[in-house]
């Protein structure tokens, strides 16, 4: 049978042994699953995207660095919230961090209970990230299944025109508009125009 995953996973890559075995301690102490690396070689090699949580980073380690890391993530599409930690106060180096995504650059020492407030931010970021991108991968599906004509008519709808202007900017009549638009309502499996715009919203027609 094969082990399931931890509902939610933290990723802790830092080079130094003794910062990996108190931080780990630590967060396990909330409950929270970890996993630690001493590079970002092997952090890579046993990355699972599809699993939700955050990573904590170190920025200098030998060979890849924590920014190469983070960069090496952005290169893969591959979407985790980051928390820095560093020994040394860098501006440039924080201000690299953060324009890549990062939510959080933290000195050490730092207070513990500001890292795990931190931490359960990022985790809950990455949940919520997820459900939108669930939700928009949903709606895109339905979105296929409309014909030419039924998402040509969606747009207009959605941005707010009537059926009888959708039916003379089409050159059509105002029947041939109301059928495609029950279609719509119904392969989209919207209650209402309300609902039916906000799916529009997220898939970019608007």
């Amino acid at each position: 049978m094969a082990e399931s995953k931890p509902k939610t996973l933290v990723y802790l890559v830092d080079d130094d042994f003794f910062v990996r075995d108190s931080l780990s301690m630590l967060i396990e102490m909330t409950g929270q699953a970890i996993r630690c690396f001493e590079s970002a070689d092997d952090f890579l090699n046993n990355f699972d995207p599809d699993q939700a949580g955050c990573l904590i980073l170190d920025v200098r380690m030998p060979n890849m660095t924590g920014l190469e890391l983070q960069e090496e993530l952005v290169r893969r599409d591959f979407a985790i919230p980051i928390i820095f930690i560093s020994g040394h106060a860098d501006v440039p180096d924080s201000s690299k961090a953060f324009r890549a995504g990062a939510v959080d650059y933290m000195e050490k020492p730092f207070d513990s209970d500001v890292l795990l407030t931190r931490m359960q931010e990022a985790i809950q970021k990455d949940l919520d990230t997820r459900v939108l991108h669930a939700e928009k991968r949903k709606l895109k599906k339905r979105l296929s299944q409309l014909t030419p004509r039924e998402h040509e008519v969606m747009i207009l709808v959605v941005k707010g025109l009537s059926n009888k202007e959708v039916a003379k900017h089409l050159d059509v009549s105002n029947r041939t508009i109301d059928v495609h638009r029950a279609k719509i309502m119904e392969k989209m499996d919207a209650e209402d125009l309300a609902e039916l715009t906000v799916m529009g919203m997220h898939c970019g027609l608007i």
